[in-house]
């Protein structure tokens, strides 16, 4: 079972916050979300400059 409860964030690093940062402002909500996902179906509680680079890379942009 993961460690996170309904409405839980995992935390972000520092670069990975300035990464998601140069996502244009009009979607950044939505990859936030969507990376934060990914990190609760991994069961991890840290999000990466990595993860936020393989998420761009995984929805193409």
């Amino acid at each position: 079972m993961s460690q996170f409860e309904f409405g839980d964030s995992p935390r972000w690093t520092q670069e990975a916050e300035k990464k998601l940062k140069s996502i244009p402002f009009f979607v950044r909500t939505q990859a936030r979300q969507k990376i934060e996902e990914l990190a609760r179906a991994a069961d991890l509680d840290e999000i990466t400059v990595e993860m936020v680079e393989q998420a761009r890379l995984e929805f193409g942009q």
